[in-house]
């Protein structure tokens, strides 16, 4: 028999898009799941309609609980899950039909400890069908390095894998913080002996108006203090070839936070400070382990002699790239 599969969704004023979300999940091609229901104290109907997918399908369990954020909705359901394997679905998003099959077949088929696949943006009820299908299999080392690689954002997050669940054995989201998949994937890919890459689109990233309007939010700081982070534990690890690009991404990153710091937060000039010394301290740290591309130390230097020179030169390039 097919090892359990625990699918962990957090849940949290979703009324609109939760169904759609669960019916997916229920309908995988894979039958041995147990769906993980964390109502971390929903405001609306959420809550009711969790309990009732419970009463109709005994594969479904619900966790109520005071509202803990989206880490702390994680944690719940990974201390919870009975199963061999964990999935995490967030609950505006959606699965293509055999998700879990071909993630859990690729685990399987490669001996690895994980599997990954392509995500897609949707707004629709359908994930476009992109990839070649072929599987690739990587090392946890070469899954850090993926990290930095054009298709980074399939890396990085938490919700579009397979997971075996003793990989969090001693790792968990961390509470309080958004972007907790940055602060936590590449602690998993450190353990992780061997990883499976699924070329196809099977997981529904879903766009909702409020994702397109919002603002800038002021907790994107937890996106500096994780890659920062990030960047430290490969140093003390000793992984020097993932020092240059980890210092490159997290200056990038960290400039556009800046920006957005100090176009829409009064009163952040200390968090844009500490933001500049990440930039100053980069360019002191990567002499250790190779230098930045020309162009880009340029820039970085740019940036901290003149920070509105840097943002019309950087937009002038991008209108240019745009025109070719």
């Amino acid at each position: 028999m097919s090892d359990l599969i625990s699918v962990i969704i957090p849940v949290y004023n979703v009324e609109t898009y939760l169904c759609r979300c669960v019916d997916s999940v229920l309908d995988q091609s894979y039958r041995n799941i147990e769906v993980i229901l964390v109502d971390d104290g929903s405001p609306d109907g959420c809550p009711a309609i969790c309990d009732e997918y419970a009463r109709q399908d005994d594969r479904v369990r619900v966790i109520h609980q005071e509202n803990a954020g989206l880490s702390g909705a994680r944690n719940a359901g990974i201390d919870a899950a009975k199963g061999a394997w964990l999935a995490f679905v967030d609950s505006d998003d959606y699965l293509a039909e055999d998700f879990l099959s071909r993630l859990y077949e690729a685990c399987v088929s490669t001996g690895s400890d994980m599997s990954v696949c392509r995500w897609e943006y949707v707004r629709g009820e359908r994930i476009p069908e992109r990839g070649t299908g072929e599987i690739r299999v990587y090392s946890g080392r070469e899954m850090l390095a993926n990290l930095y690689t054009t298709d980074g954002a399939y890396y990085v997050v938490a919700w579009n894998k397979l997971y075996r669940k003793e990989l969090f054995a001693d790792i968990r989201y961390p509470l309080g913080r958004i972007h907790e998949d940055e602060a936590t994937t590449y602690r998993i890919y450190d353990k992780v002996k061997r990883a499976a890459y699924v070329d196809a689109s099977l997981y529904g990233y879903f766009v909702t108006p409020v994702s397109i309007t919002r603002g800038f939010n002021p907790k994107r700081m937890d996106w500096v203090t994780a890659v920062a982070e990030r960047v430290d534990f490969f140093e003390q690890k000793g992984y020097k070839e993932l020092m240059v690009p980890g210092l490159q991404a997290l200056a990038d990153g960290s400039i556009d936070i800046y920006f957005g710091m100090r176009d829409q937060l009064p009163g952040s000039e200390k968090q844009q400070e500490e933001i500049r010394g990440l930039i100053r301290n980069g360019l002191r740290q990567v002499k250790k382990y190779g230098k930045f591309p020309l162009r880009t130390a340029i820039g970085y230097r740019l940036f901290l002699a003149w920070p509105g020179l840097y943002r019309k030169v950087l937009n002038q390039v991008k209108d240019e790239n745009g025109k070719q």
